[in-house]
């Protein structure tokens, strides 16, 4: 009916968030992807089991990368330089945080990488007839955080800048 009052709960907007680069500092994205996992199936029975069919029962965590795409920007080389850090087995780990912000820009959900390292990036793709901004992407270990900073299950991702 018009003119009703409405009640508070709402799906939080996805298009509000900051991700911060441990020594790196703040850098704005244009998206953030692969905030996921799964748990493996074990398909297991025993030789004297009177059922005929396997139990699924659970087994190791599965991560995906996460992956951060942002534009290019002239003389915007942090990620690279982080990138080209990693010589022989050696590689320079940073913690990054990406929180989802409420309309007052307080975190509402907040994912913490740990020790997160570039696998990959991904510079410009030059096309004369393309308007595209351009992208480069990240990916990271990671622990989720919800609400007011109560920790949540953790998640362990394969660290990476796309």
């Amino acid at each position: 009916m018009a003119g009703e009052a409405q009640d508070n709960v709402w799906p939080l907007p996805s298009f509000y968030f900051k991700v911060e680069l441990g020594s790196l500092g703040e850098i704005a994205f244009k998206e953030v992807s692969g905030l996921d996992m799964e748990a493996q199936v074990i398909e297991y029975r025993h030789g004297n089991s009177p059922v005929f069919s396997n139990i699924k029962m659970p087994g190791l965590k599965k991560t995906s990368n996460v992956s951060l795409k942002k534009g290019v920007f002239k003389a915007d080389n942090k990620l690279f330089d982080w990138f080209n850090k990693i010589k022989m087995n050696t590689i320079q780990r940073e913690d990054v945080t990406i929180s989802l912000l409420d309309e007052a820009g307080s975190p509402t959900m907040v994912w913490k990488l740990s020790n997160a390292w570039p696998t990959k990036v991904t510079g410009v793709s030059l096309k004369s007839d393309g308007n595209e901004a351009e992208i480069l992407c990240s990916h990271g270990h990671t622990r989720k955080k919800t609400g007011q900073n109560k920790e949540a299950t953790p998640f362990r991702f394969f660290s990476t800048i796309n």
